[in-house]
């Protein structure tokens, strides 16, 4: 379930990327329209393009914290503990032998 979420959240900061790239792009295509209308809407563009790029740093910043505060945790309970963890590594272990023998 873990895994499902992390690859949501990396299609999401994909996803988000390409629409900030995109968003760029645009302004450099119209950057020539004139008109008051224009110069508001690139201005309203420019601004929403800011705040984007400002959260996806943001986005990627605590998927950063996160991801190694997870390790840290995990580091930590297997010095704490190396005999329980190696019992649930081997207890995954025969579960993962077990379902991939009964596929056969």
């Amino acid at each position: 379930m873990a895994k499902d979420i992390n690859a949501s959240r990396d299609q999401l900061l994909r996803d988000f990327n390409q629409v900030v790239n995109d968003t760029e792009e645009l302004l450099r295509a119209i950057a020539n329209v004139g008109g008051e209308k224009a110069a508001a809407a690139r201005e309203s563009v420019e601004e929403n393009l800011a705040t984007a790029k400002k959260r996806l740093r943001e986005l990627q910043g605590s998927a950063v914290e996160r991801a190694t505060d997870a390790a840290r945790a995990t580091d930590d309970y297997v010095h704490e503990k190396p005999w329980q963890a190696i019992a649930v590594a081997a207890g995954v272990g025969v579960i993962v032998g077990l379902l991939l023998n009964s596929r056969r």
